[in-house]
């Protein structure tokens, strides 16, 4: 019964489907319980069906110390004039000063689309491709071949949160939560104009007027463009000036500004081997580069 159980025709069964299966062709050799407890006997209880096997899904880990160097994007529906009617709003996100580079409202998703705005928002700022890491999630468009093949075209890094992790992808849904709470969003949008009226003054707000927490209440655009020294710069004078002529109003210490920003990762764990913070600002942390591979 062993060696009927392990052979060819019924390795990949389970005892209940060989012992269905041998009294449909008139043969009885044992109860199914029977067969468990000889393939028990010999450790044979486990999975028996044939199986394919996926590769486990890679932990993104990225990390950008300047601008154009990660990028990440997704796209969002937003409710249209009647029930189940959507527009598709696409953004392109630079990480490291968080900066929209590029966005697009269309009637429908696709990759023909996601194509032509990343390859619009590359041209438009001039980004050496070749440096520059693409991360998105698992969407139809983002998955496409359009995308995919452009992706290898331009050298670009092409980089996948993994299935149903969405902190993965932490900063695009933290822009859209930003705009979807934004004061005057409306519940609907009556027409695609109207829509696009809307981002185009929601996304300069965004840019060049929110103090984003995450880059020392700097606004995008100041990092973005380089300008991030020297608001610094700025602030700390203001500051020093306060200090001077009202000591007694800081009690603890002397008043500094926000630091500047940070490298900014996607599941990126900080250097154990950088030295401790000096006068309560972060260090850069050093990075160890990372191997590069292309859309296949």
């Amino acid at each position: 019964m062993l060696a009927m159980l392990d052979s060819e025709r019924f390795a990949d069964a389970s005892p209940r489907s060989v012992w269905a299966t041998l009294l449909d062709e008139g043969v009885y050799l044992a109860s199914w319980r029977t067969f468990y407890r000889i393939l028990a006997a010999e450790g044979q209880t486990g999975e028996r069906r044939a199986q394919a096997t996926h590769p486990p899904h890679v932990k993104p880990e990225l990390l950008a110390e300047a601008p154009h160097r990660v990028w990440t994007w997704d796209i969002t529906k937003i409710k249209g004039p009647s029930k189940h009617s959507y527009f598709y709003l696409y953004v392109i996100l630079d990480i490291f000063s968080r900066y929209v580079v590029g966005w697009m409202l269309a009637p429908n998703e696709s990759g023909e689309l996601a194509k032509e705005l990343v390859t619009q928002t590359c041209e438009k700022y001039g980004v050496d491709t070749s440096g520059l890491t693409v991360h998105a999630d698992r969407g139809s468009s983002m998955t496409s071949k359009t995308v995919a093949m452009l992706y290898a075209d331009l050298d670009i890094v092409r980089s996948h949160s993994r299935p149903r992790v969405s902190n993965d992808n932490p900063y695009s849904e933290s822009q859209f939560k930003t705009l979807k709470y934004r004061p005057g969003f409306p519940d609907r949008f009556g027409t695609l104009a109207e829509a696009r009226q809307f981002c185009r003054r929601f996304f300069a707000w965004y840019n060049h007027e929110h103090r984003h927490s995450g880059i020392g209440y700097l606004a995008p655009a100041v990092v973005y463009f380089g300008q991030a020294e020297a608001v610094h710069a700025a602030r700390g004078r203001v500051l020093d000036a306060a200090y001077a002529a009202h000591p007694e109003r800081f009690v603890n210490r002397r008043p500094v500004p926000p630091p500047l920003p940070q490298p900014a990762g996607i599941n990126h764990k900080p250097d154990e081997r950088a030295e401790p913070a000096a006068a309560g600002i972060p260090e850069r942390s050093e990075v160890v580069p990372r191997q590069r591979t292309h859309a296949g």
